[in-house]
């Protein structure tokens, strides 16, 4: 075969680090504006973000030749180190050292955007270990939960 063709769509959540509540209204846009960029840089495509103070979701179609852990290295490395050198009094910012990330059908991306989209919504009744917890229980994904939170 003279080509390789794919649709690998990934649904990625993470926090800010102790899930502190860094990501405010006048850093959101921005934040969500960079961490686009880095994914175009990186030759991915987001068709999603969206969070809340202590967290984000991604809905990013990804490629064949690069591995998911690097994109998530450069995202997180890049947007933190980009908060710390344009908010010079945000060096307290920091993400989690994890993350967790599902595959999502073709099918099912029209739900996991709304999901994302409505992340503002859904966090007036559930806070994000709950939501995290039944993401990972959802997909069904083995976990200890003594470990899932640092």
């Amino acid at each position: 075969m003279p080509s390789t063709w794919s649709q690998l769509l990934f649904h990625f959540v993470f926090s800010t680090k102790q899930r502190e509540p860094f990501i405010d209204p006048q850093l959101q846009p921005r934040l969500y504006d960079y961490i686009g960029g880095t994914i175009r840089g990186e030759r991915g495509t987001l068709l999603a973000i969206g969070g809340a103070p202590d967290h984000l979701h991604l809905l990013v179609r990804w490629r064949t030749d690069a591995a998911v852990s690097e994109l998530m290295r450069r995202v997180k490395g890049n947007s933190s180190l980009w908060v710390h050198e344009t908010f010079p009094d945000r060096h307290h910012f920091a993400w989690q050292e994890g993350y967790a990330v599902f595959s999502v059908s073709k099918s099912q991306v029209s739900s996991v955007k709304q999901y994302i989209d409505s992340q503002e919504e859904h966090h007036r009744e559930r806070d994000f270990k709950s939501e995290l917890l039944a993401l990972l229980r959802a997909h069904d994904v083995e976990f200890d939960e003594r470990y899932v939170f640092d």
